[in-house]
């Protein structure tokens, strides 16, 4: 099967590395196309650049896209010896944007990713044009789905031992089966997530030793922060929320209508919490906007920076 990088992006996969949080060296995965104003595309947990594969294309005939794999997950390096402080990703992304970009760019950023890019946001007005963000989890009450309840629970130290024996890869026509059904679960129209699709959906955890750590790892951070918000104890999710008023930079809200893991009264309540914002409702579109609605959530990310005159 063809390289996806190499299919879609003129250069194919390139490799930045810049310093995490720790100060240590870390090797990002990203792919650009087109030119002009730097675009960033943001993925969710659990997934890497592929799922914005229905966006590139179309968004690079007016921006330089960037789209890049968040330390520990898909083709970015994963580095399991060592644990992650809490918003790790919000430094993470500053300095990748440093590195890439000459000018603030447009970000575009799904699910936890835009949960990052609202905190990014608040900490670094400066580094941000403006804002698009899809189905965030940012009032979420618990973990949506049953796996990433059962990741967030497991000692890590088990997830090493599944990851170090290759048992996804051992398994992967199963594997690939099992993640097919559940992301099929998360699209208003199941039948367009084809083989192929599924194929490169799987290939980080099936083939890339540390996937499976790193992303049980990020589920635990995220278990833990819906619980401390749950006992009005000390935790980023309302830290975010309560600053949500000091986000200046024009923003889009995109939402599924029949979000099965958040609901659109989420993206509402959002709205109205934001001093510069536009809400629209995306519908017949569940929680995977990316895949299931690219089409109008590319024509709303163009409009939205025409009015607002960053075209």
């Amino acid at each position: 099967m063809k390289d996806w990088w190499q299919t879609v992006f003129p250069k194919g996969r390139q490799s930045l590395i810049i310093s995490d949080t720790k100060g240590y060296p870390v090797q990002i995965a990203y792919g650009e196309k087109g030119t002009g104003k730097p675009l960033i595309l943001l993925h969710g947990m659990g997934n890497w650049s592929y799922n914005w594969r229905r966006s590139i294309a179309p968004l690079s005939k007016y921006f330089r896209v960037i789209c890049f794999d968040a330390k520990g997950y898909g083709f970015s390096e994963k580095p399991v010896s060592r644990r992650e402080d809490n918003g790790h990703q919000i430094t993470e992304l500053a300095r990748i944007i440093q590195e890439l970009c000459d000018e603030p760019p447009v970000i575009v950023a799904e699910s936890l990713g835009g949960l990052v890019a609202l905190s990014f946001a608040q900490d670094y007005p400066d580094l941000i044009g403006r804002l698009v963000v899809v189905n965030v989890p940012i009032f979420a009450e618990t973990l949506p789905h049953w796996a990433m309840w059962i990741l967030a629970q497991t000692p890590l130290e088990i997830i090493q031992t599944i990851d170090s024996l290759r048992l996804a890869y051992l398994f992967a026509p199963l594997f690939r089966e099992i993640m097919a059904i559940e992301r099929r679960r998360v699209l208003f129209n199941p039948s367009v997530l084809t083989q192929e699709d599924i194929y490169w959906i799987a290939y980080p955890f099936t083939e890339i030793p540390g996937t499976l750590v790193k992303v049980a790892e990020e589920l635990q951070i995220a278990a833990r922060e819906i619980e401390h918000w749950q006992t009005q104890k000390p935790n980023m999710l309302t830290k975010i929320q309560s600053n949500l008023s000091g986000i200046h930079c024009p923003t889009l809200v995109l939402w599924g209508e029949q979000d099965n893991w958040f609901p659109a009264s989420h993206g509402e309540k959002l709205y109205r919490c934001l001093p510069n914002a536009k809400l629209q409702i995306l519908p017949n579109c569940y929680h995977d906007a990316a895949i299931g609605s690219s089409e109008e959530l590319n024509t709303a990310i163009i409009n939205f920076l025409e009015e607002t005159n960053f075209l």
